[in-house]
């Protein structure tokens, strides 16, 4: 199982497109939210999302883009595989 953070800018987007964004991030297994190793989620940061599977990195940003391009282009992706991951400062969900 790996873990992935995967940003996703939308250039010249407004709040709504944003909005289409979270859903299609969705639709392609995307969180908006982190689970800390005490079993709180926990929001991301705006435009970021978490995606675990057994999967790579280019399957990953094919489906970032796949959301992406279905709400607006041009965009720009970067998908992270983590080892893990350490925050301060996020908002309990």
């Amino acid at each position: 199982m790996s873990w992935f953070v995967t940003r996703v800018e939308l250039h010249d987007a407004s709040r709504s497109d944003y909005t289409q964004l979270h859903e299609a991030m969705r639709k392609q297994g995307f969180t908006l939210d982190i689970v800390g190793s005490d079993g709180t989620r926990y929001s991301l940061p705006p435009a970021e999302y978490y995606y675990d599977g057994t999967v790579s990195r280019g399957d990953v940003i094919g489906k970032a883009k796949k959301a992406a391009e279905s709400v607006k282009t041009p965009f720009a992706v970067i998908v992270t595989e983590a080892l893990g991951s350490t925050w301060y400062g996020l908002k309990v969900v």
